[in-house]
């Protein structure tokens, strides 16, 4: 942990496996209670093998809310009971040294809870300053459940974590699910790529979990033929569209939004533009858009979220030719999920009219 006579920090990266238990991989989480009041340290921890009992590696951390502060420490230690100890080596990196400010190093004991993968460290400092103790809690992203299904069956794939994210590719441009478990139908072998919402850091890593499959998709059966449409009506006789905005919410299930963000995705833009158009077509319309989130993550911050979705949505039809006070806003953070968590459908905005 970096301090100094403003702000703190410190950090862990790499180390080794842990008795019968492999603890290799990358781990992801922060310290806290150092003594000082709402400072934290978001952290990276990569675990790699060593010869014997001894185990090496490299500890990375950031200043919480100030990425431009990091330090990275080569690690070594030995294997425990129940976890492992570490200790601080060589400093290999530091950015956004002063000449008030330096790095607290010591000694890492850490339980290891297999069940959650996490690992709980208390760290005891030398003494220098004002450096004491500090807490690291971090987890790993590592299958739970079966690696191989079969093909065109429903599985539930299963994965330790938190906050979990996952991609259909590397770049993370392709969100699928959030959670720890993902219910899907698989043809053939599949890389799903994961990341964790916890604490993240420029160092957090993607972890690729690929799941075989066997056998053969059922063929399906097809479905029965649907009946020929009536023919259109005469132009005298159609019935008026139902308008899509009435005093009761009205949820717009494709106007989706990017996992974590109030980032409209491209998909969103037709339901909106039919939205501006409702709107043109009706100029005594007033409308409230309220934003909804998943129960994934902190509330504070999916409070946060919502409310930034429902502005996203007011500034795409402001852009659209509406008045700004046509329409008002609210988020309800988590508070009103449609389905049980995680869900991507609870990732959602709702329109309703309003007097």
């Amino acid at each position: 942990m970096k301090r100094s006579f403003w702000y703190g920090i410190g950090a862990l990266l790499l180390a080794g496996p842990v008795q019968a238990q492999s603890l290799t991989g990358v781990w992801q989480g922060v310290e806290a209670d150092t003594g000082e009041p709402d400072a934290y340290w978001p952290a990276v921890l990569r675990l790699q093998k060593s010869k014997g009992s001894t185990l090496f590696g490299v500890l990375y951390q950031e200043v919480g809310d100030r990425p431009g502060i990091s330090v990275t420490f080569q690690m070594q230690g030995t294997r425990t009971a129940t976890g492992l100890r570490l200790e601080h080596g060589r400093k290999l990196n530091e950015t956004g040294r002063t000449r008030f400010s330096y790095w607290c190093d010591g000694a890492i004991a850490f339980t290891y809870d297999a069940k959650l993968e996490k690992l709980t460290g208390h760290a005891t400092y030398r003494p220098e300053g004002d450096c004491d103790a500090g807490t690291f809690t971090f987890y790993r992203i590592k299958l739970k459940s079966a690696a191989t299904v079969r093909a065109g069956v429903e599985s539930n794939v299963r994965v330790s974590g938190r906050n979990v994210l996952w991609y259909a590719d590397a770049d993370l441009k392709q969100p699928l699910a959030t959670g720890n478990t993902y219910r899907t139908k698989l043809n053939k072998t599949t890389t799903f790529y994961l990341t964790q919402g916890y604490y993240p850091t420029s160092q957090s890593p993607v972890v690729p979990i690929t799941i075989k499959v066997t056998g053969t998709a059922p063929k399906a059966v097809p479905a029965p033929p649907l009946p020929r449409p009536a023919p259109p009506l005469p132009d005298t006789q159609r019935l008026a569209p139902t308008p899509p905005v009435t005093p009761k919410p009205v949820v717009l299930p494709t106007v989706l939004f990017r996992v974590g963000t109030a980032e409209l995705l491209p998909e969103s833009s037709p339901a909106l533009d039919q939205l501006a158009a409702e709107l043109k077509a009706r100029p005594a319309l007033k409308l409230r858009v309220s934003g909804h989130a998943d129960r994934v993550g902190e509330p504070e911050k999916n409070q946060v979220l919502s409310e930034q979705r429902a502005e996203a949505v007011k500034d795409y039809l402001v852009k659209a030719g509406i008045a700004a006070e046509r329409i008002s806003t609210i988020g309800y953070g988590d508070a009103r999920p449609l389905y049980p968590s995680p869900d991507a459908r609870n990732r959602r905005v709702e329109v309703e009219e309003v007097k």
